[in-house]
């Protein structure tokens, strides 16, 4: 099996180790960003990720601006990742491009489930 090459941008340290130590086993490489001006510049270089898991809650670029700026140039898939699971968030985040939607907390094997689903 081809490990998939996934870009994690959020600013969580604890659940980007977490999501990096479930993931790898799974097939996944990851690449981090903890902020949103990092994760877009990580998103748009020269490195090719299969899928990008984005929080909406980031430091110097909201998840939300960053997806706006990536889907300039880009059709990478995003998977987005927030503590705001309002319906409202949820919608505006799918309305500018994202490909599916998990509200924090949330199970890493439905996770995992999703990313298969994407890709």
């Amino acid at each position: 099996m081809t490990k998939k090459s996934l870009l994690l941008i959020d600013d969580d340290t604890d659940l980007t180790n977490l999501l990096e130590e479930y993931l790898q086993p799974q097939g996944y490489e990851m690449q981090i960003a903890h902020d949103g001006e990092t994760g877009l510049a990580m998103a748009t270089g020269p490195q090719h990720f299969d899928l990008i898991l984005l929080d909406v809650m980031l430091p110097k670029m909201d998840g939300f601006e960053v997806l706006k700026k990536l889907r300039v140039s880009h059709l990478t898939p995003v998977l987005m990742l927030t503590a705001k699971g309002d319906d409202i968030d949820r919608i505006i985040g799918l309305e500018m491009g994202a490909d599916d939607y998990l509200p924090k907390p949330f199970n890493p094997r439905e996770l995992v489930a999703r990313l298969r689903a994407i890709l």
